[in-house]
């Protein structure tokens, strides 16, 4: 247990000497700033008299459009916790991958891995210990951002939403999703921008895989078979958007399958990624 341990220390200090997390801490302490200052919310014996917007001023019953209802305050509440929510699942797992792409290609260079190996601990050992590390790094920035803007938006209005806690699962979930693939890359070819190409174009892929629907049917007998087994053996990035935005809502979730799809993504990449460096010759 205590290698271990020091293995995830020795992940979160590599992290704080490239500024790494101090980088994403700042953007994150940015955001929660705006939400801070920049919303002003007018509450009146529990309901919503007006909204003030980076110095902009609206009533309620101005912004909810000719056909939609007035909004109310929960309504805005949900609002601003589901835009934090998709902020944070989709820049901040793309600047997460960014900034992480590099430390397992590095632990595998001359000197360094072999320095590792050296010590008592199975090669399985070190490489959970790398992905605990990084895993919990963008876990307590990710628990910062999206904790955080659910106290403000919560003690600003009254309204506790605590269902939208549950998107923190999600985005931490994804980015272990997505770092596979880096950390995949990053035990066959040692390449950072190897694995960011494949991690971001896996995203990339995902929009289109997004319209399934739309386009399976119009594929020949041999195209949709093959649009179908990506379908369904890639990780569904961009669908599982939509559950975070529902989570955010406070909303019954109707399928869970793109995410567990993507975990099984995730595990069988992490799962080759293990049986390759077990067997490197370093």
């Amino acid at each position: 247990m205590r290698p271990l341990l020091g293995l995830v220390l020795i992940t979160f200090r590599e992290l704080w000497a490239r500024k790494i997390v101090l980088g994403l801490f700042i953007v994150s302490s940015l955001v929660l700033l705006a939400v801070t200052f920049a919303l002003n919310l007018d509450v009146v014996e529990g309901s919503l008299a007006g909204i003030r917007l980076f110095g902009q001023e609206a009533a309620p019953e101005d912004m909810g459009g000719e056909d939609a209802p007035p909004l109310t305050l929960s309504r805005v509440v949900v609002a601003v916790e589901s835009v934090v929510a998709g902020v944070a699942y989709w820049i901040g797992i793309l600047l997460a991958l960014f900034a992480s792409a590099s430390l397992f290609p590095d632990l595998q260079s001359d000197g360094r891995v072999e320095l590792l190996l050296s010590k008592p601990i199975g090669r399985l050992n070190v490489l959970f210990g790398h992905m605990l590390g990084v895993w919990s790094a963008i876990g307590i920035l990710a628990v910062y951002l999206l904790g955080g803007v659910w106290v403000i938006m919560s003690l600003k209005t009254g309204v506790w939403n605590p269902r939208f806690l549950l998107s923190l699962l999600l985005v931490v979930g994804m980015f272990a999703v997505m770092y596979a693939a880096v950390m995949l890359m990053g035990v066959w070819t040692e390449s950072t921008a190897l694995g960011l190409i494949v991690s971001y174009g896996l995203i990339f892929i995902s929009m289109v895989l997004a319209a399934a629907d739309q386009i399976g049917p119009t594929l020949g007998p041999v195209g949709g078979p093959v649009f179908w087994g990506l379908y369904h053996g890639l990780p569904n990035f961009t669908e599982v958007t939509q559950i975070v935005s529902t989570l955010a809502k406070g909303e019954a979730v109707s399928s869970w399958y793109p995410f567990v799809s993507s975990l099984l993504f995730g595990g069988a990449a992490y799962a080759v990624t293990g049986y390759w460096f077990v067997r490197r010759d370093f």
